[in-house]
């Protein structure tokens, strides 16, 4: 057993990854880890753990208590664990980045969400479509194998485009259809993916509530960074990434569970 000074976790359990972090008492990272949410929520949880322990060089042992958040919350088995509401991981990940009154989107791999926070770190609206428009990191997996890229060079292939196609269905099923159809008709892949970026960020303006400053947080924009430039272009607002945005909510649930 290790007998160095306790540390906290935080797990966000989500549809596409799962993501885990530690931290030490300073509110210092100290090692972080994702993984895909493929097979069973609680094996992704451990092996999630696991990696962000040992880029830390610390064991499970050490850790004193651990904040989850997401989808799969309630999958997690672990040391002293605490569930948040991801909504509330998310501010308080992103208040640690922009310690001030914000508009926070949430680009996760679920529905966008848009989150109003006031000048004392408090969520006071939260904003989310009503229309089927759940699964945008589905959406965006989906397409990138659609126009064969791999999503970490899906940016690269959409910034080739002039200009994009329309890809608007608010339904991932039927997204995938419309995506083949505008290859049938002879559009390029460049301005398919580019059309899959402006499609996210129009599901985000449909939500409204977009008031300066602007912060977004997700891994839609870790992986697919073209989404925040189309909501910049469209919303005519500028648009400010919180730091690693795909851990933002694991972030918020260890310093939440921090402060316990």
């Amino acid at each position: 057993m290790s007998t160095t000074e306790p540390i906290v976790a935080g797990v966000d359990v989500g549809t596409e990854c799962v993501k885990a972090l530690v931290l030490g008492g300073d509110h210092q990272v100290l090692g972080r880890a994702v993984v895909p949410s493929t097979g069973y929520f609680q094996g992704r949880i451990k092996e999630a753990l696991k990696g962000a322990l040992e880029e830390a060089g610390k064991v499970l042992d050490d850790v004193e208590r651990t904040g989850v958040t997401g989808f799969g919350a309630r999958c997690a088995h672990v040391p002293g664990g605490t569930f948040y509401g991801e909504a509330t991981c998310n501010v308080r990940g992103a208040l640690h980045h922009f310690d001030a009154p914000m508009t926070l989107v949430d680009l996760g791999g679920r529905s966008p969400t848009v989150i109003r926070v006031n000048d004392e770190g408090l969520r006071v609206e939260s904003h989310s479509l009503r229309k089927c428009a759940v699964g945008i990191g589905s959406f965006m997996d989906s397409a990138a194998r659609r126009l064969a890229v791999h999503p970490t060079h899906f940016m690269e292939l959409a910034s080739k485009a002039e200009r994009p196609v329309s890809v608007n269905s608010y339904c991932t099923v039927f997204a995938e259809t419309q995506i083949l159809e505008q290859l049938r008709g002879g559009a390029t892949r460049e301005q398919v993916a580019l059309g899959c970026m402006h499609s996210v960020a129009e599901r985000v303006l449909e939500i409204g509530h977009l008031v300066e400053p602007l912060v977004v947080c997700g891994g839609i924009v870790e992986y697919y960074p073209g989404v925040m430039a189309a909501l910049e272009a469209k919303a005519g607002i500028a648009v400010k990434p919180v730091s690693q945005p795909i851990m933002c909510a694991a972030l918020g649930a260890g310093l939440l569970a921090l402060a316990e």
